[in-house]
């Protein structure tokens, strides 16, 4: 099995990434992690500032890596905002069948009511050098940004509009 977590930034993909990681031992790949390796060994001139060049350069990668672990009968956990919105097409029935999607983003409401701790909360897992772009209106901007384009795409998000942790509790499998 693998899992995709995507998302907006700030939305808790990492957080829910390292909770499935310890509930069901599946070890996870982060996305960030991939980029920051490819960008500081010289194997890409793309900087963490370019998301949509990042994606393009990064899924076919990506997708090659849950090929091969779909394959090999094992399980990941795929997290970061590198997915493209059509990412199904680069997989056959037989891959889909073995992939769970997750999108996260939270709604207008949720922003609104709990900025501060959307911020405070941002390097729960990881610690964020600079969080100076992260502003109320940027945030709600990522969010309708990335659930427009799943929707779109016709895929499901999962949109946390109360509680944070019931909703992301309700995801474990």
């Amino acid at each position: 099995m693998v899992i995709i977590i995507t998302g907006a930034s700030h939305t808790g993909k990492t957080v829910l990434a390292q909770k499935m990681l310890e509930t069901y031992h599946y070890p996870y790949l982060s996305i960030d992690h991939l980029k920051m390796g490819l960008i500081r060994s010289g194997n890409t001139d793309l900087t963490p500032m370019v998301d949509d060049e990042l994606t393009d350069y990064l899924w076919p990668i990506v997708s090659e890596i849950i090929k091969t672990v779909i394959e090999n009968h094992q399980n990941l956990i795929v997290e970061g905002c590198y997915i493209p919105y059509e990412w199904r097409k680069d997989f056959s029935k037989d891959y889909l069948e073995d992939i769970r999607f997750i999108c996260l983003s939270f709604s207008d409401d949720y922003i609104n009511s709990h900025f501060e701790d959307i911020r405070l909360h941002g390097s729960d897992i990881e610690k964020r050098i600079d969080d100076s772009d992260c502003t109320l209106e940027w945030i709600k901007s990522e969010n309708r940004k990335i659930e427009k384009g799943f929707q779109n795409a016709g895929e499901k998000t999962v949109t946390v509009d109360t509680d944070y942790e019931k909703t992301l509790g309700g995801l474990l499998i």
